[in-house]
């Protein structure tokens, strides 16, 4: 693992003059040295992009599908070796490292799918008014330019994959930047592209045009000259809100799609009473309050819960938190793993430090050890206090007691952000009424906010975003509706 990674520039291996370790946030160990371009490399990607728009957008659907069709299996056949990978760069347990590589399979496979759909144009007859007669609307999609894709540390292969799957399946051209702390797994999906477009070649002669997609492992700090690119007309981030905002800020004139954070709301209602529905809901809420060591933007953040069920319910939440097996990310029984770095744990720790000392109850957890921070639940959090009012990226719970399904439709509603909530409810009209009533992307009804198929709109409202993810809806996000009016038509 320890071998020097080369990038994706256009296509094609490169290496540049600089490199940079990759080190694992549990132990500290080098997992892996990339490559890191240069500044005349990065403008070689741009503008070989740039330059492979027309050609790409017309390359046949059977050609960009196929390609696609080959990163799924190979992510499959590979996948425990890059489950390891994923663990290694970013310290996420093993199990949670299988089922994004199990995501990322999916997400190849719709894009594939979607790529031999897309595009099928859709015709309108015009003349239901006289001036219409003979004329027929001819309406398809075209891309909008090429695409700069920021993806994020906390999956680093399957929001590499919900940033390149859909250009391919769009034949938009695409410069990724994976996150400087997490660039393995991005990097290893330029190896399976490479290998998709050499089999091609080989059997059929025909490939993906040069400048189709890099991937460009460059630092943070070199980002704004890219966003600033007029040649990277469409940018797709997934990160801060506060990173996400400035983007759009400094190219208000260019298409943005921000995935930003959270602070994902359980609701459990009166009707959710029996036995089983506590048990149910205090496993699901637990389980992904603490997945991905909590660094998920729909991890479940606070649970509002009515007051008829709260006093059984918490006990319930704490025995599942405390049953979370905190360790090594590279053992199979471990539920929690680091975060991905110490300063990440201290921040998680500072910001549950001032809760408590502001008058929140800790009921269990809040102790750190290096980069790991434990499960930890608190109540009676004040409204004031950070952990309160931002998405704390960590493995921290809150509890809120309130009366009634208006009030807890109120508590989910009083933040900045909106990104998905859960409601615990056997309540079909109550569910319309979380579905009209929640200012989210998305309403869960009988399980946590943490709920993501990777074929669904996803997205958020408020602070968390602008736009929707899921490849079909990013490939329309990449593209833009043009019309053709034929004329004289006997129709």
């Amino acid at each position: 693992m320890k071998d020097t990674h080369a990038f994706w520039l256009a296509g094609r291996q490169a290496t540049g003059d600089t490199t940079f370790e990759v080190t694992s946030p549990w132990d500290g160990r080098v997992v892996g040295t990339v490559s890191v371009p240069s500044d005349a490399q990065v403008d070689e990607a741009v503008a070989a992009a740039h330059a492979a728009r027309d050609e790409f957008a017309a390359t046949p659907a059977h050609i960009r599908a196929a390609t696609l069709d080959h990163v799924s299996r190979r992510l499959r056949e590979r996948g425990e070796e890059i489950a390891r990978l994923i663990s290694a760069e970013n310290g996420k347990p093993l199990k949670w490292a299988r089922g994004e590589v199990g995501r990322a399979v999916s997400v190849f496979r719709f894009a594939a799918e979607e790529a031999r759909r897309f595009n099928g144009g859709e015709a309108q007859r015009l003349d239901t008014d006289p001036a219409g007669q003979g004329r027929l609307a001819v309406t398809r999609r075209f891309p909008k330019g090429a695409v700069l894709g920021i993806a994020p540390f906390n999956f680093p292969l399957n929001l590499c994959a919900h940033k390149i799957a859909p250009a391919i399946a769009a034949g938009v051209p695409i410069i990724l930047k994976p996150a400087p702390a997490t660039p393995l797994s991005g990097l290893l999906i330029g190896e399976l592209l490479a290998e998709a477009e050499a089999e091609a070649e080989s059997a059929t002669g025909t490939k993906l045009p040069s400048g189709a997609w890099s991937i460009l492992p460059v630092a943070n700090d070199r980002m704004p000259a890219l966003v600033q690119d007029e040649r990277l007309p469409v940018i797709s981030f997934t990160g801060s809100e506060k990173v996400g905002y400035s983007i759009m800020d400094s190219v208000p004139r260019k298409h943005c799609t921000l995935e930003l954070g959270g602070n994902g709301a359980a609701v459990v209602l009166a009707d959710y009473a029996s036995d089983e529905d506590l048990d149910w809901a205090a496993t699901r809420i637990a389980t992904f309050s603490n997945y991905q060591g909590g660094q998920s933007c729909i991890s479940v953040q606070r649970v509002i819960a009515d007051a008829s069920v709260y006093d059984r319910l918490v006990p319930r939440i704490i025995a599942a938190v405390e049953a979370q097996v905190t360790g090594d990310p590279s053992d199979e029984v471990t539920d929690v793993g680091p975060l991905v770095s110490e300063a990440a744990a201290e921040r998680v720790e500072a910001w549950v430090d001032e809760a408590v000392a502001a008058g929140a109850r800790l009921l269990t957890g809040g102790k750190r050890d290096g980069a790991t921070y434990a499960p930890t639940v608190l109540a009676d959090v004040p409204t004031d206090v950070t952990l309160y009012c931002e998405e704390v990226f960590g493995p921290v719970l809150t509890l809120q007691k309130v009366d009634g399904e208006a009030a807890a439709f109120a508590a989910v509603n009083d933040s900045k952000y909106g990104l998905q909530a859960g409601v615990f409810t056997h309540d079909l009209q109550t569910a319309f009424r979380a579905h009209r009533g929640l200012e989210v992307g998305g309403v869960i009804i009988g399980d946590v906010p943490s709920y993501r198929a990777d074929q669904m709109p996803y997205g958020g409202v408020k602070q968390s975003g602008v736009g929707r993810e899921g490849v079909k809806f990013a490939m329309e996000d990449y593209t833009y509706e043009r019309v053709m009016v034929l004329t004289g038509l006997d129709l």
